[in-house]
């Protein structure tokens, strides 16, 4: 779901409206389409805006050009038998936590959190379960203390086991000022390399304007309506528990595509306080990001 705009796009027609034919490419965790993007196989990632200010550390170029989310959209919940004993963040020390994949965004938004309540990172374990499925089956059947899930995922996971505790839940203002501190955390983006952008401008203002139709389209329609619009693969078997899941996560959607020059600075405090990489860099986050191509800006 916190993609689900960039799906929605083409189910909606408008990559095909735009004169774009786009293929979609599914990776395990956002580290994995960074590497794609880095390695020339994919043009455009949708993924965390975080990866072009971790990138900008290494002295690479990329640029988030719309934003999807204003918010994570991960929530941070316990698998049920480990609810009795883990009843906060702090109580992670010693104890198996889960992530997508290894250097995905997840991970370092679980390194952040665990660094804020005083637990040293590597006083935990940390493995990647995946998501959707292999990520329901790791907290389910205990093989973490915890995880780091996306909806529909967590919204099915709390369903069926209502002794599960969050420990955090990234998917509204309040949950992520509870958790960061901060009013707002830009999260899903689109984002490419400064060279495919400048040779490929007119692609890029279509994409972008394929996805902030979208965006208001989302705004202007119920849950039902969206779902009835999402791929059955998406929503899975339950219709009723993805609207749930849905209607719980649209306070985190993007109503008009643009990144704040106050929430790319917060996601450069952010990892500057969990990444030894980005602390040590002199980073120009105006260049991680632009909102030249969404309309009206």
């Amino acid at each position: 779901m916190i993609y689900l705009p960039t799906t929605l796009a083409q189910e909606l027609g408008f990559y095909r409206e735009e004169g774009l034919d786009v293929e979609l490419q599914d990776f395990a965790g956002g580290a994995k389409a960074l590497q794609a993007l880095v390695g020339g196989s994919a043009d455009v990632v949708s993924g965390f805006y975080d990866h072009t200010i971790q990138m900008a550390a290494e002295g690479r170029a990329l640029v988030a050009f719309v934003t999807m989310l204003r918010f994570p959209g991960l929530v941070l919940v316990t698998s049920p038998q480990s609810a009795d004993k883990v009843k906060a963040i702090e109580d992670l020390k010693g104890r198996i936590a889960g992530v997508t994949t290894a250097g995905s965004s997840s991970q370092m938004l679980l390194v952040y959190l665990l660094q804020r309540h005083g637990v040293p990172p590597d006083s935990v374990s940390i493995t990647a379960i995946g998501s959707a499925a292999t990520a329901i089956a790791a907290i389910e059947h205990g093989k973490v203390d915890a995880g780091m899930m996306a909806d529909p995922s967590f919204t099915l996971v709390a369903k069926r086991n209502p002794g599960a505790r969050v420990l955090a839940d990234l998917r509204t203002a309040a949950g992520v000022k509870a958790a960061f501190g901060t009013a707002t955390y830009p999260a899903s983006v689109l984002y490419t390399t400064t060279e495919w952008m400048r040779t490929n401008h007119d692609a890029t203002a279509k994409l972008a304007h394929a996805i902030t139709r979208t965006l208001a389209w989302m705004q202007a329609h119920s849950p039902q309506e969206i779902a009835d619009r999402t791929p059955k693969t998406f929503r899975g078997e339950d219709d009723a528990l993805y609207i749930e899941a849905l209607r719980a996560s649209m306070p985190m959607f993007s109503p008009d595509g643009a990144m704040t020059a106050d929430g790319a600075e917060q996601v450069r405090r952010l990892l500057a306080a969990s990444m030894d990489k980005v602390r040590g860099a002199t980073i120009d986050i105006a260049k991680t990001y632009t909102n030249e191509f969404v309309d009206g800006r």
